[in-house]
Formats: C-alpha cells, structure tokens, sequence
C-alpha cells in the first residue's frame, strides 16, 4: 500500500483494476504507513479467516523533538531541536518492550467504540474511551541512529500499535517524538 491511502480508498483503487466488485483486506495500515498488504478478491476473501497474519514485522522511524496527536507526522503541531542522544540508552528503550507490552491504541486508530471508529472521533477533536491492549513482541531492534531519526525494526502480534510503541520509546527515553515513516514488512509466515 502506498504512503498517505487509506486501507479502504486503496482497495477501490484495486476493484478498479482487476475489474472486480468484491475485494477485501487481512488488516487495516494506517494511511500514513506503507508495506505488505495482503489483498483478495471474490469468494477468495472467505480465506482470511484460515490465514495466521502473525507475526507481523514493520520498520519505523521515529523523529525526535516533534509532537504530533497522531503520533505520526500527519498530525504534526511542533518540531524543536533536540540535544543527541546515547546510542546505549536508545538501544535499552527499544529492547524494553520485548515481551508483553500494554499500552493504550493511538487515538487516531480504526478501533470502533459505539459504533463509531476512533480516528473518526480524534479528526473532529473528540476524545475516544479505548481500553488497555496487550501486545507481544516478539522481537525489536534499533537499526540505526542518525539524529533525529532512530531506525527500529518490530516483530509483533496481531493487533498491535507501532505508533503507540514509538511514543512508549520516547517516553523511556524522555523526549518528545513522532513517527516520520512506518512499513509493514510483512504478516504472518
């Protein structure tokens, strides 16, 4: 899926190429992230529910100093110069979340609460009651450090947030920070 689509608006864009009414999807990305998108058409779609989408494994930037109610760069409302920061306490945060991790979902996110989708919700400035999640994670690594950017790569259930994960990395570090890219890799086996 390319950067800054919808799940569902990219599917259309399918439809209308293969010629297609009925198309479906494995798991919904973020309009802002890119990668692996498992698609369907026809009866076909009926196989999802056979297939094991985990693990799933993402890249992700985080950019540092930027605060964003998205947590990703669609939302941005500041950016400020940051000090750099010790290679060693950036690799420890991101390590931390090995294992099981709760955490709440962004507010920008396609779980529905009464009916109505959160992200729907945060557009129109209104808070959505979201419950706690648990996510495992089976394996996160930073790749590299180029201020202001820290690299990481996440291998993790289905269901889980990677924007959430960046903000719990920046906070394990004290900063202030924002997702700048994020690509699913690819999901399950």
């Amino acid at each position: 899926k390319p950067i800054f689509r919808s799940s569902n608006s990219y599917m259309n864009v399918m439809k209308r190429k293969y010629n297609t009414k009925k198309i479906g999807f494995s798991g919904t990305l973020d309009p802002f992230a890119t990668g692996c998108l498992i698609v369907a058409t026809g009866q076909y779609t009926k196989l999802f529910q056979f297939l094991d989408k985990t693990p799933k494994t993402y890249s992700a930037t985080i950019w540092l100093g930027v605060k964003s109610t998205s947590l990703d760069i669609e939302r941005v409302e500041d950016i400020r110069d940051t000090k750099p920061l010790e290679l060693e306490k950036i690799k420890n945060a991101i390590t931390s979340l090995r294992g099981e991790v709760s955490y709440y979902p962004p507010q920008f996110c396609a779980k529905k609460v009464e009916g109505i989708s959160s992200y729907k919700n945060a557009r129109n400035g209104i808070k959505t009651d979201l419950k706690k999640i648990t996510s495992s994670v089976y394996d996160i690594e930073m790749l590299s450090y180029n201020h202001p950017f820290i690299n990481f790569k996440a291998t993790v259930s289905e269901g889980s947030y990677i924007r959430s994960l960046g903000e719990i990395i920046c906070k394990n570090l004290g900063i202030e920070g924002t997702l700048s890219s994020l690509k699913r890799i690819n999901e399950g086996n």
